[in-house]
């Protein structure tokens, strides 16, 4: 299918490629000691870019210390025996069937009960990887995998960061174009976990309706349809906005009362309907938490909030 040479351990037994990336191939194999299915994946030239090689750090450490259902699961690193052939990275973690956006893109019927599970386990992993002030800041159904039980777990933590104190880093270019948030489309200095909320939310949206909710052509693109379905904010709601171009561009729009999301998803539930506004809301301040959410009436028959334990690590990030 594509040509590519992988050499890895001889416990590793190469099935059939399964995916490919900008930033490498997927291998399904079997491990012999254990039978089980995995997926490897080559990071070709793993060190020619410098901002590749980070990425890939980056998920490599946060992947040593996450552990929860909802994420997926780093199960072994291989690199080259000798040094100086130490080019390619091969990352092995646990196997799925397939992920969100092929589901969502499928004739498959997806019922109410598809879309509050595939949320609720969305909800949960990203509760754990908050709970440790990790932002995934890539959310979007690409990076949801899913197998025939219907299992979500979270993957592709390249552009992982921590938020502290002192860490207020933050690169304007992250999420995904479509599904991201207000404040990363006007470049406002800090922002936080809130941005994986509406990511979230553009998510859920795509799962009821079965297309992306804000298709945007570029950014001011993406801001307008943003806009043209939320409606115009007030003065107040936009009080966020720290850069004064930006704030005057939300200014120009022209009018809008918005659309209401019970008429855009007229066949959905109406409490997912009613958790879907709390997530896509302009103003991150005022945009609901992973934590309330999981709280939310819709996903009160499948969450227990005792079943939920917090990460605590201290991450060192370069």
């Amino acid at each position: 299918m594509w040509q590519a040479l992988f050499e890895i351990d001889t416990k590793y037994v190469p099935i059939k490629p399964i995916g490919r990336g900008a930033y490498g191939i997927v291998c399904s194999s079997v491990n012999r000691e254990t039978n089980e299915k995995v997926a490897i994946k080559k990071i070709h030239n793993a060190f020619d870019n410098r901002i590749d090689a980070l990425r890939t750090l980056r998920e490599l450490k946060l992947l040593r210390h996450l552990r929860h259902e909802n994420v997926i699961a780093l199960k072994d690193v291989m690199v080259p025996i000798h040094r100086r052939s130490f080019k390619d990275v091969y990352l092995v973690y646990e196997l799925m069937d397939t992920d969100l956006h092929q589901i969502i893109k499928s004739s498959q019927a997806l019922t109410n009960d598809h879309c509050q599970y595939f949320l609720f386990q969305l909800l949960r992993g990203l509760k754990y990887l908050h709970s440790a002030n990790i932002l995934h800041r890539d959310l979007k159904p690409g990076n949801l995998l899913i197998n025939a039980n219907c299992d979500l777990k979270i993957c592709d933590f390249g552009l992982a960061r921590t938020r502290s104190g002192k860490d207020q880093f933050m690169t304007e270019y992250v999420v995904t174009r479509w599904y991201r948030a207000p404040e990363l489309l006007l470049c406002c200095d800090n922002y936080g976990t809130s941005i994986d909320v509406w990511s979230v939310g553009c998510i859920f949206a795509e799962l009821l309706g079965r297309k992306p909710l804000f298709p945007g052509t570029e950014c001011l693109n993406q801001l307008k349809l943003i806009i043209n379905i939320l409606g115009s904010q007030r003065e107040d709601e936009i009080e966020f906005i720290d850069n004064p171009k930006a704030r005057k561009f939300i200014k120009s729009l022209p009018f809008s009362q918005g659309t209401s999301f019970s008429r855009l998803y007229p066949h959905a539930h109406p409490l997912a309907v009613d958790l879907l506004q709390k997530m896509l809301v302009f103003d991150p301040s005022k945009r609901i938490s992973v934590t309330e959410a999981l709280h939310h009436p819709y996903m009160s028959p499948l969450y227990d909030p005792r079943c939920d334990r917090p990460l605590t690590f201290r991450w060192i990030w370069i």
